[in-house]
C-alpha cells in the first residue's frame, strides 16, 4: 500500500514539474482560477459569489459552467480526486 502511495506522489510531482515547464505563471493561475470556480459551482455557489471570490470574468465562468454541466466530466473527476 505504501508503494502505491509513493507511486502516486511521484506521478503528482512529475505532473507539477511538467506543468511548470510547459505553462507560464499566468496560465497556471488561470487554470487554478478555473478549477476553483468549477469546485464552487459544484458546491452550489452563485455566479456572483464566484466572481466576487475569484475575480474570474463572467465569460470564463460561463465557459467553466458549460464544461461542468455538459462536458466530459474532467472537472468533476479532478475535483473528486482532490477532495480525497
Amino acid at each position: 500500500m505504501a508503494n502505491e502511495k509513493d507511486k502516486k506522489l511521484e506521478k503528482e510531482q512529475e505532473l507539477a514539474l511538467f506543468l511548470d515547464d510547459l505553462c507560464t505563471i499566468k496560465e497556471l493561475e488561470s487554470m487554478s482560477q478555473r478549477l476553483t470556480a468549477a469546485k464552487m459551482l459544484l458546491d452550489g455557489k452563485t455566479y456572483n459569489e464566484i466572481v466576487e471570490d475569484t475575480d474570474i470574468s463572467s465569460a470564463t465562468l460561463a465557459r467553466v459552467s458549460k464544461c461542468v454541466r455538459y462536458g466530459n466530466g474532467g472537472y468533476k473527476n479532478i475535483i473528486s480526486k482532490m477532495d480525497k
